[in-house]
Order: C-alpha cells, then structure tokens, then sequence
C-alpha cells in the first residue's frame, strides 16, 4: 500500500513535471557538453581551458540530471508496486512533509541522518 497520508495522483504529477523539466535541461544543454574545439588558430589557450571546464561542469550537471531522471523511474516503480513512501531501511512510513517537499526520498528522517 503506497503512502496513506498522500494524494498519489498529485505525487505522480509532479513526478512527472520533475521528469520533463529534466529531460528539457538535459536537451538544452547538450551543446555545452559538445567536443571543445582545440585548434590553437581559432582560440587562445586559456579560451580553450575556459571551454573545456564549462565542457566538464556542463557533464556533471548531466550526470546528475540522468541519476535523478533514474530516481523519477524508480519512485513510478514504488508507486506501482505500492510501496510508495516506505523508508527503504526501516519499512516505516516516511514523512508526509518530507515527501511532499522531496518526492524522491527514499529514506524517514532517522535512517537518512
């Protein structure tokens, strides 16, 4: 049984908004994650450092939007199988508010500290 306390339909709402946000982030960056030109004819040296570090934050940012987009499809899991708000350690209901402010938790507030 998921959750009692909460509206599944408005948890799967806004699952759903936090999936397309990050799948639209993920589509809009993808030219910072691009290959940084490196003809020296074209760019200074350190214009070129400055490409190749906005490059590498531009690939972590993306790394941490598809663990996330991993975290939305597996929330959609627990819902399916109605363990939806289930501490994963302790198999006690986690918190309403803690839910309500971060879908994607995994864990009540004792076994995450």
């Amino acid at each position: 049984m998921n959750h009692p306390e909460l509206d599944m339909d408005l948890v799967q709402e806004k699952l759903t908004a936090t999936r397309a946000e990050l799948l639209e982030d993920s589509e809009s960056s993808r030219d910072a994650r691009d290959t940084v030109m490196l003809d020296q004819t074209s760019v200074g040296r350190l214009s070129r450092m400055d490409a190749m570090q906005g490059q590498a934050m531009a690939k972590a940012q993306e790394e941490r939007r598809q663990l996330a987009l991993r975290r939305v499809s597996a929330a959609f899991t627990r819902i399916e199988k109605g363990e939806y708000g289930e501490c994963i350690d302790c198999g006690d209901w986690i918190a309403r508010k803690r839910l309500e402010w971060d879908p994607l938790a995994l864990k009540c507030i004792d076994c995450a500290s």
